[in-house]
């Protein structure tokens, strides 16, 4: 039985014979080209015709003319990063999709920083927007910039020369789940480091937050690891009083419900013995009994980091900026 013959792939000719108009009319329409003045019935006619015959526009050949596309390349997250996070990167993309940028989120799993860059530059983006898990260094940011990238934006600790700066500092959650703690009188605070792959580039800094307010106060920190299962949380609680601790930050809110279940399973009373925090202030720990109390991460909205993309890539000849993205303060509740 022979194969019905492929359809051919419409072009931009055949929307303009159909509309009855130029290639360039076609162009400047379904490109969204502010520049140019086309009336508001030509602009539906060629919509139309598009429409009819399936045509859309090549992004490829787009990227050719210009140098660069509308699409702004986040590398796709490959740890867990939790609901507060994955809500901040989801507004993110709606801002910029409402900015007419196409957002293409890209897995570079497995690859190192300078790799990724050239990964990445390949697609030709427009903006490229880091989000920490890969350490882009100047000469892979200067490898994005000459493939004609005309935003690059880092989000970590650490500056890179040529790139502007997104801080998250999670030292400020560690600091204010441990000042919490030691104002509630405990002096030997457990601190959960997940033992899930990739969460160190939260969990790192955290404790060294913690660390630093321990140390201005008096009060002992001890690290302690803990995967997310129930299995891992009961055999951490079953040694809880040989750790000889009396209250635990315990990474955010998600392993601080773990952990609380657990520590109350072993019939150690929350907050008596331990107190217990979190971080993220997630609705169901305050459905919880005790309600948990936790440390409230308040981050910048999505709109406002589009907005900066935005910006950059108008005007790209401005010296790199750095931006603070969150705060942090402890929200007491009855788990402390």
């Amino acid at each position: 039985m022979s194969q019905p013959p492929e359809r051919a792939v419409p072009t931009s000719t055949d929307v303009a014979r159909r509309a009855g108009v130029s290639r360039a009319t076609v162009s400047y329409v379904l490109n969204n080209a502010a520049a140019v003045r086309i009336s508001e019935p030509t602009r539906r006619k060629v919509r139309e015709a598009a429409d009819e015959l399936g045509y859309v526009p090549h992004a490829g050949a787009r990227s050719l003319r210009s140098g660069h596309t509308r699409m702004v390349l986040l590398p796709s997250a490959h740890i867990p990063v939790g609901p507060l996070y994955s809500g901040f990167f989801n507004d993110l993309q709606w801002a910029l999709r409402r900015l007419d940028y196409t957002v293409v989120q890209y897995g570079s799993l497995g690859l190192d920083g300078d790799g990724a860059a050239r990964a990445w530059a390949e697609l030709r983006p427009v903006a490229v927007v880091s989000l920490g898990e890969i350490s882009l260094t100047p000469h892979g940011v200067n490898v994005l910039k000459r493939s004609g990238a005309k935003a690059v934006i880092t989000l970590g600790p650490q500056r890179v020369a040529g790139a502007h700066a997104l801080v998250m500092d999670q030292r400020e959650i560690g600091c204010g789940a441990v000042s919490h703690l030691v104002e509630r009188g405990r002096r030997r605070i457990g601190v959960v480091m997940p033992e899930e792959p990739g969460l160190g580039f939260f969990s790192q800094p955290r404790l060294a937050g913690a660390r630093s307010s321990a140390a201005a106060s008096g009060a002992h920190v001890e690290p302690v690891p803990l995967a997310y299962t129930e299995r891992s949380a009961a055999a951490l609680a079953r040694r809880w009083r040989a750790l000889g601790l009396d209250g635990v930050y315990a990474y955010n809110d998600e392993y601080a419900m773990l952990l609380m279940r657990a520590l109350q399973d072993e019939g150690i009373d929350v907050p008596g013995e331990t107190s217990v925090i979190g971080a993220d202030d997630l609705l169901l720990g305050r459905l919880l009994r005790p309600r948990l109390s936790t440390v409230r991460v308040d981050l910048v909205t999505g709109q406002r980091l589009a907005e900066l993309v935005d910006r950059v890539v108008r005007d790209p000849g401005g010296e790199p900026e750095r931006h603070d993205l969150m705060g942090a303060r402890a929200v007491a509740r009855e788990s402390s």
